[in-house]
């Protein structure tokens, strides 16, 4: 009797998360042309930042040895 309860709480449970995840696809949406650029111009800012940082830090290391 048991597994049968734990079977039906997994089910609930499962239904629960694709009913969840159709929400959140509805409200969702595809980024314009200019949102995607500007996402992608500080993600590279950022990255090349924490780069700049780390070489920084390692020549800065490597100095002190």
């Amino acid at each position: 009797m048991e597994e049968f309860e734990q079977n039906q709480t997994l089910l609930s449970r499962l239904k629960s998360f694709v009913l969840e995840s159709k929400r959140v696809f509805r409200v969702t949406k595809k980024p314009a042309m200019a949102e995607f650029k500007a996402i992608v111009k500080v993600s590279s800012i950022g990255i090349a930042l924490i780069g700049i940082i780390g070489f920084i830090i390692q020549i800065l290391w490597s100095m002190a040895k």
